[in-house]
């Protein structure tokens, strides 16, 4: 039979795929594959200052990494630079302070690899509660926001046009170009 560390690690990673497939559709349509890795980046940083300041973890990478999508929002405003720069960008600064600040922590040893990519056999049962729970509060305001959200990412104007709002759904105005 198999170990209940395996079969958390399992109904963790089933959850996660549930919320990632229509999710990722979207950074994929947007063209902001990089996005991802821009916030695992941020999550280091959050990891680091957590411990600079003796903080809750989670509530400190959930601070920064917002705060880094908040950046990327204001930044897409406020310049012509492609989505994929600015990720690139807002992803290695964010790395770099984090290794920066590491480097200031000598009381402290710390598993980068385990803090970038994490260890799925390692999961709770809160963090299961945190996945499934969380995901469906994910994907029912997904459910809520579909079209307008859909309809925005294929042609912004057409979205407005037929008053569906798509700045009610997404701050991101980045648009498809189809050829």
């Amino acid at each position: 039979m198999f170990d209940d560390f395996f079969i958390r690690a399992l109904v963790a990673g089933i959850g996660v795929t549930f919320v990632t497939g229509p999710l990722g559709c979207f950074v994929i349509w947007r063209r902001l594959s990089y996005f991802g890795d821009t916030l695992a980046h941020s999550a280091l940083l959050g990891v680091t200052l957590a411990f600079t300041m003796e903080f809750n973890i989670a509530l400190s990478v959930f601070i920064i990494s917002s705060l880094i999508a908040l950046i990327l929002i204001q930044l897409q405003k406020k310049t012509n630079l492609p989505g994929d720069a600015l990720l690139g960008l807002l992803a290695h600064s964010s790395l770099a302070v984090g290794l920066v600040v590491i480097g200031f922590l000598t009381f402290i040893r710390f598993d980068i690899m385990g803090l970038l990519f994490g260890d799925i056999l390692a999961v709770s049962v809160d963090d299961l509660l945190i996945i499934w729970i969380g995901g469906a509060l994910i994907l029912l305001t997904l459910k809520f926001i579909w079209k307008p959200l859909f309809a925005s990412t294929v042609n912004y104007e057409l979205a407005e046009a037929e008053g569906l709002n798509p700045d009610f759904c997404s701050c991101l105005k980045t648009k498809i170009v189809t050829n």
